[in-house]
This record gives structure tokens, C-alpha cells and sequence, in this order.
């Protein structure tokens, strides 16, 4: 077991190097950026009214299984998770505080990449043999590129996006649940994960429009209510809000050691964490958000793009920031007994311990509290998330049966399964899993949407150059041909 680690440790070091998916990641984003003339800034206030006012378009020929704002809510469940609290921690702990400075360099070219792959995921859409809407990278690599390269490349995404689903969508997530929960109450992680495999059955085998129903009722209220205990706590620790900044922009090119000397951290430790973390967090260039964006109600692929790439913004750089400046605040990042990637789930307990710092300010019994806000945090934000990629992972099975849905269920039934092994499994294995699953995913896909780029401005050029493209009850039939 321990040599199977290494040599996964190898190819994770290899895949998330700095010649392999950090520069490709990075440069796809700015690449579209460029091409897109910085539309994830100019059109953000528009696409978040589209999300959070709108939600949805009231029209019959919206063709889709769930609304603009189920689907925004499914693709937030999917992503709101333990990369936003176990993830920073980890991040900040090995990477210090720079490692934020390439989390947001990572959201914002993200957003881009989002709304290419949402694009992408609605215009080449189509429907299974139940009727229910198929898309995502492995249906716009396969229709959108010529000849073998584009079926290669879907058959890639789909075999490892499927095998993805088991790791950064599931493991990673039922771990953090049990350890959480079993730091505040004790109980067996056995136990927990059986728990865990019940609710988690409950919602999944309902489908799509089962986890959409119940993600636009759950995820704006963990949402509201983990940034208003982070806020709280930044107003307490409001004085070291600017030398935290300071920290950020500082270290993001230095690469000062961090946790006092305890985890060193080289400028290139410092970006590789940021990123991969970023991803983990946002799943911006994974292509996930483009299956959950196909299944959206919608007459244009630029509209539920734009909705698409709010959930990058959300994630990272409103709950991302807000969860690092926290820790970082606290001071407690650079405590050598809070440091790195271990065993014990430190990722969790930094940020607890933070919350715990800050708001034991006040008094003990708040700042006991915080501990357990984040676990109960983490309980339902990885809860989500499982419920999020169990309709990835089963998107990717339906490809592979070519539209066939005889995969489906004995898909469900060993996801399913995969919680309760997560739940009682050690956290380096699973990191380590969640990392090389994601980045082989990630390789296909973002050398798809480089080469669908053209396809991509075109549409958006035709979009934006109608006069009622800011009316969302227009059904611009010409835009979309």
C-alpha cells in the first residue's frame, strides 16, 4: 500500500507540475479572457441578475429538465464543499498565505473557462433514451471536434470524469463528513458513513430533477450562513485584515516559508497549491459545469453561460477569500501544529480552529460554537457535493453507453457504496486519488475548449450584437444557428 501511495504521489507531482496542468490550466483561462474581451468582468453584473434575480425563463420553448437557477444550485452543491474549508486549509497550511493570490488568479480566469464549457455544454446538447438532457464536454468534444481527435478526447473525459466522480465528488467529500462529525461527537465513522449512505440514496436515485429540487432549497441558505459566521469573524479581526492582504500579494512571489518554517514553501509549492486547490474548489477547466448547465431550461447557450460562470465567482472569490482571510486573520496558519497536508484532517481543523480563535473572542461558548458551525459546515456542504457528482459520474456512464441508460443504476448502487468507504478511509490516500483523477479529466477537456474557441466567440459575438440580448423573454432563434 505504501509503494502504491508513492508512485501516486509521483504521478500526482508529475500531472499538477509546473510543466504539465498549472500552465495549461492558467493559460487556457487567459487565453479565453483575451478572446472573450475580459467578458467575465464586464458582464458579471448582468449574469449574477440572470442567476440570483431571474432564475429561470418563462417561456415554452425553453427546452431543459431544470430551471437556470436549479441548475446554478446544482452545479454550487457540487462545488461549495470541502475544497472551500478543508481545501483552504490545506492550501494555507502548505502554501501560506500566497496561495490565495493564485486561488483568485485561478477564479478569475476561471470564470472564462466556466462560461466556455457551459456554452459549449448547452449547444451541443441532446437528449437520452429517457428524454432527459445529455451534455458536457464529452458531447461537445465529440460533435464539435472533426474525425478521431473529438471522439478520443470525449471517451477520455467521460472514462475518467466517471472515475473522478468516485474521488474529488465522493471520497474526499464522506471523509470530511466523518471526521468532522466524529471530532464533536465521537461517534464511529462506521456508523456515520451507513448514515451518510441512506441520505445520500434518498436524493440520487430521484435523478437529476430530484437534486436539483433539493439543492436551489439547501444551498442559498448554507451559502448566506457560512459567509455571515466568516464575515463575523473578520469584523473581530478587522485590524488584520490589511497585513493579511499584505501577506497574500507578498508571499504570492516570494514564497515565504509557512506554519514558522514547519511546511517550506517555494514559489513554485506556493502557485501549484493555489491552483490545484482552486480547482478543487471551483472546478473551473474540469468541465463538470457544462453537464449540469445542459440540463438547464434555456433558449440560448450565451444566457446559461453567463449564469454558469457566477458559480466560479461565488465559490472562489467571494467563499474562498472569505474563508482564508479568516484563517489567515487568526494567525493560526503559522502555528507549526496547524500545518500541512497530513493524516488528521488539519485542512478541517485550521479552519475551525480560526472560526474558533475569532469568535472566542467574545466569549468561550461562541467560539465553541464556531467549531461546531464548521463542522456541521462541512457535514452539509460535502453532502451536496456528493449529490452534485453522482449526476456527473452518471452523465459520464450514459456516454459511454451511447445514450443507453442500462449503466445508471449499478452506477448509483457502487457510488453509493463508495460513501461509506470514503467515510472510514485515510485523507492522503483520497487527496491523492481526487488530485490525479481530477487532473486527467481536466487534460482533455481544456485542450478541447482551446480548440473550440473560435466556435465559443462566435457565438457570443452573436449574441451580444442582438439588440435584445438583455431580455431574457426573447427567444433569439437567429443567434443560436
Amino acid at each position: 500500500m505504501d509503494q502504491l501511495l508513492e508512485m501516486a504521489g509521483v504521478l500526482s507531482e508529475i500531472i499538477w507540475g509546473p510543466y504539465v496542468l498549472i500552465p495549461l490550466l492558467l493559460l487556457t483561462g487567459v487565453f479565453l479572457t483575451v478572446r472573450l474581451r475580459l467578458l467575465q468582468f464586464t458582464k458579471l453584473g448582468h449574469a449574477l441578475w440572470l442567476a440570483l434575480v431571474r432564475r429561470k425563463e418563462d417561456n415554452d420553448q425553453a427546452e431543459g429538465d431544470i430551471s437556470h437557477y436549479q441548475a446554478l444550485s446544482t452545479a454550487l452543491a457540487a462545488t461549495v464543499g470541502v475544497g472551500n474549508i478543508a481545501g483552504v486549509g490545506l492550501a494555507i497550511g502548505i502554501g501560506g498565505p500566497g496561495a490565495l493570490f493564485w486561488m483568485w488568479v485561478t477564479g478569475l480566469v476561471g470564470m472564462a473557462t466556466k462560461y466556455s464549457e457551459a456554452l459549449l455544454g448547452v449547444k451541443y446538447r441532446t437528449r437520452d433514451e429517457k428524454g432527459e438532457q445529455a451534455g458536457g464536454p464529452m458531447y461537445y468534444l465529440r460533435n464539435g471536434l472533426p474525425g478521431g481527435l473529438g471522439v478520443f478526447l470525449g471517451g477520455a473525459f467521460a472514462v475518467f470524469g466517471g472515475i473522478a466522480a468516485f474521488g474529488i465528488g465522493n471520497g474526499t467529500q464522506a471523509e470530511a463528513v466523518s471526521s468532522s462529525i466524529n471530532n464533536i461527537t465521537g461517534i464511529d465513522p462506521r456508523i456515520i458513513g451507513v448514515v451518510l449512505m441512506v441520505l445520500v440514496a434518498v436524493v440520487i436515485l430521484g435523478g437529476i430533477k430530484s437534486i436539483g429540487r433539493f439543492a436551489s432549497a439547501i444551498v442559498p441558505f448554507m451559502i448566506i450562513g457560512f459567509i455571515f459566521m466568516n464575515l463575523l469573524v473578520l469584523m473581530i479581526n478587522w485590524e488584520q485584515l490589511l497585513p493579511a492582504f499584505q501577506l497574500v500579494f507578498t508571499d504570492a512571489f516570494t514564497g515565504t516559508s509557512a506554519a514558522g518554517g514547519f511546511a517550506g514553501a517555494a514559489l513554485m509549492l506556493v502557485i501549484r497549491t493555489g491552483v490545484a486547490r482552486g480547482i478543487f474548489s471551483n472546478e473551473s477547466g474540469l468541465g463538470t459545469g457544462a453537464i449540469a448547465a445542459a440540463s438547464a431550461k434555456t433558449t440560448q447557450p450565451v444566457r446559461q453561460a453567463m449564469v454558469s460562470m457566477t458559480q466560479t465567482f461565488i465559490d472562489t472569490i467571494i467563499m474562498v477569500t472569505l474563508t482564508a482571510l479568516m484563517i489567515i486573520t487568526s494567525g493560526l496558519w503559522n502555528a507549526p501544529e496547524s500545518a500541512g497536508y497530513d493524516p488528521d484532517s488539519k485542512g478541517v481543523l485550521l479552519t475551525s480552529g480560526s472560526m474558533e480563535q475569532g469568535l472566542g473572542q467574545l466569549s468561550p461558548a461562541l467560539g465553541s460554537f464556531g467549531v461546531v458551525f464548521i463542522a456541521c459546515a462541512v457535514a452539509v456542504f460535502a453532502y451536496t457535493t456528493i449529490l452534485g457528482w453522482s449526476y456527473y459520474g452518471e452523465r459520464c456512464m450514459v456516454y459511454l453507453a451511447k445514450g443507453k441508460r442500462y449503466l445508471v443504476l449499478p452506477y448509483r448502487l457502487v457510488f453509493i457504496g463508495v460513501v461509506y468507504v470514503g467515510a472510514t478511509a485515510s485523507i492522503e490516500s483520497v487527496w491523492l486519488f481526487s488530485d490525479i483523477a481530477n487532473g486527467l479529466m481536466a487534460l482533455p477537456n481544456l485542450v478541447g475548449l482551446i480548440l473550440l474557441s473560435p466556435v465559443v466567440v462566435a457565438e457570443t459575438r452573436k449574441f451580444f450584437g442582438h439588440p435584445e440580448w438583455k431580455n431574457p423573454d426573447v427567444i433569439m432563434d437567429d443567434v443560436s444557428k
